[in-house]
C-alpha cells in the first residue's frame, strides 16, 4: 500500500544527524514508525547498570522532543525485542524495517529478528551507524583478525573510507497511531535515594550535548591532548565516551570535525592524530567483541581462565568501592566514578590494576562494578579495558604490567591536585607526601588533620607483597596451562 510505514529501531544510535538508518528509513518517503525498545529479557541483552540507565532516560527525552519538533512521535516499549518488533509491525502494517547494526552480543537478536522480517516478506535493512569500520570489513593481510591495536589502527588507517554525513531529517511524517509507554513508568532514574545529583551536574545526555561537548573539546582541550590526556589533574580529555556509547554523535562526526580543525591549522596533527587513534581503540574493542563474543566473562588468552584469583574479603572489596583503599590515587578516582559516572582514562587503569593485581580478584568482579556506575559503561571497551589490565587480554606486553599506585600517582598527578579534589580529607598535605600519606612524619599528618586510621585510612595491603604474589600466582597458572 502507498502509504504503509516503515519503521525505524533506535537503539545505542539516539541522534538524528550522520544516521544512516534513520536516513535510509526516511528516504523511503513512508511514514515513519520511529521505536525504542527496553530489551531486558533477550538472553543476550545484557540489562543496563544503573547509571547508563540515569543516561538513558534523559537521552531518550530530548531524542523524543527533538522527533516532536520534526512533526514525528517516538514510540517506547519495553520486553523482548523479536516480540515487539513482531507486534509493531503487525499493529501498524510496516512494510519495512530499519536499524544500525551491533557488534556485540545482542547481534543474535538482530539476526533472528532478520531472518523473521523477510520469511513474512517484510523488508530489514541495517547500517553502520556506530563504527568507523565494521569488524568483518578490517581484515590482516592474511586474511585473519587482529589480536593487536597497533597493527589494526594501521591498517585501519590505511583502508578507512569516511562517508559523507546522512542527512538529519527536517521533518518526519506523522506515523499512525501507536501505543507508547510512559517512560515514567520505565524507573530509569534513580529513587529512594537519588544518588544522581552529581551525574546531573557533570553531563548532559543528548545529541545537542555531545555537539557541544565536541565542539568545547576541538576549541581548547585538543591542544596538547596526546600529552594531556594522561593526567587527571587536567581538562585534558574529551569526556565524549558516554556520547559515543549512547550514539548521540558518530565517530565519523568526530573524525570529519577533528581533521577539520587540523587542516584549519586550529590543532596539531598529532592531538588530532591521538584523539582518533582513542576513537579507533573502541573499533578494536569491538573487533575483539565480535570475533569472540564471550570476551565479557572468559579471558581473551584463555590459559588465564586457571588464575587461582582470591573472592576478596567484604572489607577490601568495599573499600575499592568506596574509594578507602588508602592509596589516593585510586581513592580519587573511585569517588570520582561514584560522584559523576566517570572516571579518567589514565586512573581508570590504576584503579583497576590494583583490584585484579593487587587484591587477587577476577577483572569480572571489577567489571561488574564499572558496568554499574559508569555512565559510558560500555560492552566491548569495559571488557577490553579490563582484560588489558589484567594481562589477560589482547596486548602485545606480557602479564606482568603491574602499576604502582604511588608512582602513577607522582607521575600524572604531580602536584596532588586531582587527589585534593576528591579526596578532600588530605588536602593540606604536601606534594611529598599526597601520594603516600602513611610515609608522612606525625607533625606532618598532625599538621594536614589527618588521623591515619582514622580520617583517612591506612593502605589495605602493601603493594610490594602484592605485586609479587600477583606475579607468582600468573606465572604459576600460564605454566600449569602450557603443561
Amino acid at each position: 500500500m502507498a502509504d504503509s510505514p516503515v519503521l525505524f529501531w533506535f537503539r545505542d544510535d539516539l541522534r538524528l544527524a550522520d544516521n544512516p538508518g534513520l536516513a535510509a528509513a526516511h528516504a523511503t518517503g513512508k511514514p515513519l514508525v520511529t521505536v525504542y525498545i527496553l530489551d531486558e529479557e533477550s538472553r543476550e541483552a545484557r540489562p543496563m547498570g544503573g547509571a547508563s540507565k540515569w543516561w538513558l532516560d534523559k537521552s531518550l527525552r530530548t531524542l523524543s522532543e527533538r522527533i516532536a519538533g520534526k512533526g514525528g512521535t517516538l514510540i517506547l516499549r519495553r520486553g523482548n525485542a523479536e516480540e515487539v518488533i513482531a507486534g509493531l509491525v503487525a499493529e501498524t502494517g510496516a512494510e519495512a524495517v530499519f536499524w544500525n547494526r551491533r557488534y556485540n552480543p545482542s547481534r543474535k537478536i538482530d539476526e533472528r529478528i532478520k531472518v523473521a522480517l523477510k520469511a513474512a516478506d517484510i523488508a530489514a535493512e541495517s547500517f553502520n551507524g556506530s563504527l568507523l569500520a565494521e569488524p568483518f570489513a578490517i581484515k590482516t593481510g592474511s586474511g585473519g583478525d587482529f589480536k593487536v591495536f597497533t597493527p589494526f589502527w594501521k591498517a585501519l588507517q590505511a583502508t578507512i573510507d569516511i562517508p559523507q554525513a546522512a542527512a538529519e531529517p527536517r521533518a518526519l511524517a506523522a506515523p499512525p497511531e501507536v501505543r507508547s509507554d510512559d517512560i515514567d513508568d520505565w524507573g530509569l532514574h534513580p529513587a529512594r535515594p537519588d544518588w544522581s545529583g552529581g551525574l546531573a551536574e557533570a553531563w548532559t545526555p543528548g545529541e545537542m550535548g555531545a555537539r557541544k561537548r565536541l565542539r568545547d573539546f576541538l576549541a581548547g582541550p585538543i591542544t596538547g591532548y596526546a600529552s594531556g590526556r594522561d593526567r587527571p589533574d587536567q581538562d585534558g580529555t574529551s569526556r565524549l565516551s558516554p556520547y559515543l556509547h549512547f550514539g548521540e554523535i558518530s565517530p565519523h562526526q568526530v573524525w570529519r570535525a577533528a581533521r577539520h580543525v587540523e587542516e584549519a591549522g586550529e590543532a596539531p596533527a598529532k592531538d588530532v592524530q591521538k584523539l582518533l587513534s582513542e576513537v579507533a581503540w573502541r573499533d578494536f574493542s569491538n573487533h575483539l567483541l565480535y570475533h569472540d563474543p564471550q570476551m565479557g566473562r572468559l579471558s581473551w588468552r584463555r590459559q588465564f581462565d586457571n588464575i587461582d584469583w582470591r573472592k576478596g574479603t567484604k572489607a577490601e572489596l568495599d573499600a575499592w568501592k568506596r574509594g578507602k583503599t588508602g592509596y589516593p590515587i585510586v581513592d580519587a578516582g573511585m569517588r570520582q566514578l561514584w560522584a559523576t559516572g566517570w572516571m579518567h582514562n589514565r586512573v581508570r587503569m590504576i584503579a583497576a590494576s590494583f583490584f585484579v593485581k593487587d587484591l587477587l580478584v577476577h577483572w569480572r568482579t571489577g567489571e561488574e562494578w564499572f558496568w554499574d556506575t559508569l555512565v559510558d559503561a560500555d560492552e566491548a571497551n569495559n571488557a577490553a579495558g579490563w582484560q588489558w589490565t589484567a594481562g589477560t587480554g589482547a596486548d602485545a606486553a606480557p602479564y606482568f604490567r603491574v602499576f604502582n599506585p604511588v608512582l602513577q600517582g607522582e607521575k600524572f598527578d604531580p602536584e596532588g591536585d586531582y587527589v585534593r579534589r576528591w579526596v578532600p580529607e588530605l588536602s593540606d598535605l604536601g606534594v611529598k607526601w599526597i601520594h603516600r600519606p602513611w610515609e608522612a612524619p606525625a607533625p606532618v599528618l598532625d599538621l594536614a588533620g589527618v588521623r591515619l586510621g582514622e580520617t583517612y585510612p591506612q593502605p589495605i595491603i602493601d603493594h610490594d607483597f602484592a605485586r609479587k604474589r600477583a606475579l607468582e600466582t600468573y606465572k604459576f597458572s600460564s605454566q600449569e596451562s602450557v603443561s
